[in-house]
């Protein structure tokens, strides 16, 4: 069919894990061969573990999709792109392409690392199809757009991750691929980078480019996917909307205990005083959602079990970002919130204020202390919501605030201010 991009059919990806140890010293590959007369045998005994990274993988991209792939660490998606770039044979299975491809995948993929930059991006633009004509013809737009000039002649062994990163995309972006497929790269690169990058894949899906996006960045994902596909060891799960394929990814509303609450209060949650059955989100309307515009509310509705009476309760909600940076918290005694002694199961809900995060990942962490901070009853972590800006993120802190600005000698309160030190009089 001419409307398709990308055919797979069953690719199936086997690794052999030997049953011996690696020897990397000269010492030890000494010692193993003076001992192999008596380890003959040793392969045949114990036997190699064979590991499928992939299996029985089939789908087909049609022309100007974008199609995220998602799925914890090991599900197979760096794996599966590499067969679809042609850098990593199936042991099984087919796959066919139809287009240009350029590729992005783990940083430096393609580069010799006691080359140059100049000479990388001849050896490199060769590897992913660009002839030494465009090459030459498209020179000095590559080293423009990677910003990475006054170390061009350079070995790229002293470039940092994030060079390596920009002059592997400036060279993919002047091979004008009508098939994209990135690998959680774009993450290295600095913030006008990424905008640079985030541009140029806009222009690419404008011209009906078909992208294939590797990430663990579930808000990134839902910004650019219209499908997505869920790998979970090695097998899709599911392959379907974007919405539906993150919140099988990060699992229902259910709540898991933290390990430190264990450690500080027991190890068997089912004992707990109270326990945090559920967490859901909702817009102001009602409507449940986990994507979120800067500035909107979030309404956190708890369900909780109840075990033994916990008198003056105070519930804590927190904000974690994906990178573990604790953003914000509310709580019932610091809110001016009373709650009555928790005896049955029941719901407590948080309006939040009007979200000033950055666009970003949060993991909701929900405690249940008493009102002076003293005694812990529960300690767990729920779902996961996005927030969503057309420009600010992390590089932007955690959130943001309209502060007020004022010139030297403006009126502030009927006192010009002194820039050197106080009001004037």
């Amino acid at each position: 069919m001419s409307d398709i991009a990308i055919r797979a059919e069953n690719l199936s990806k086997k690794y052999t894990i030997p049953a011996t140890q690696r020897h990397d010293t000269l010492c030890d590959q000494l010692s193993y061969s003076l001992k192999s007369v008596f380890r003959r045998n040793e392969r045949a005994e114990c036997g190699d573990k064979t590991f499928w990274a992939l299996k029985d993988v089939s789908f087909e991209i049609k022309e100007g999709e974008i199609v995220g792939i998602i799925g914890h660490n090991g599900a197979g998606k760096s794996t599966l792109l590499k067969i679809l770039s042609q850098i990593t044979l199936p042991t099984q299975g087919r796959s066919e392409i139809y287009g240009r491809v350029g590729s992005l995948l783990e940083v430096g993929t393609g580069f010799h690392p006691e080359l140059t930059g100049r000479e990388n991006i001849f050896l490199n633009g060769a590897i992913i199809g660009m002839t030494k004509a465009e090459i030459k013809l498209h020179f000095d737009a590559i080293v423009d757009f990677s910003e990475v000039e006054p170390f061009i002649d350079m070995p790229v062994k002293r470039y940092s991750s994030g060079m390596y990163v920009k002059l592997a995309f400036a060279v993919s972006a002047h091979l004008k691929p009508e098939i994209l497929m990135i690998d959680e790269v774009l993450s290295v690169g600095d913030l006008q980078f990424q905008r640079k990058c985030m541009a140029y894949i806009e222009e690419l899906r404008k011209s009906n480019s078909t992208i294939l996006f590797v990430s663990h960045n579930m808000f990134a994902v839902k910004a650019m996917c219209n499908r997505v596909i869920f790998l979970s060891g090695g097998k899709i799960c599911f392959d379907g909307s974007a919405e539906d394929a993150i919140k099988l990814y990060e699992g229902p509303n259910k709540t898991s205990a933290l390990p430190w609450a264990q450690n500080a209060i027991g190890a068997d949650p089912s004992q707990w005083d109270v326990y945090i059955e559920n967490v859901e989100t909702f817009d102001e309307t009602g409507m449940q959602r986990d994507l979120f515009n800067y500035g909107e509310r979030i309404r956190i509705r708890l369900g909780y079990t109840v075990r033994k009476i916990v008198s003056n309760p105070n519930f804590l909600v927190s904000f974690i970002r994906s990178d573990d940076v604790a953003c914000c918290n509310y709580n019932t005694a610091m809110d001016g919130f009373s709650v009555p002694s928790l005896e049955t199961d029941g719901m407590i809900e948080l309006l939040t204020p009007p979200l000033n995060l950055v666009s970003e990942s949060y993991k909701i962490f929900v405690l249940v202390r008493d009102a002076k901070f003293e005694n812990l009853y529960c300690a767990q972590v729920g779902k996961t919501f996005h927030v969503r800006h057309d420009v600010l993120n992390t590089h932007f802190g955690v959130f943001h605030e309209q502060g007020e600005w004022f010139l030297p000698n403006e009126v502030v309160d009927n006192k010009a201010f002194n820039f050197t030190g106080g009001l004037l009089p």
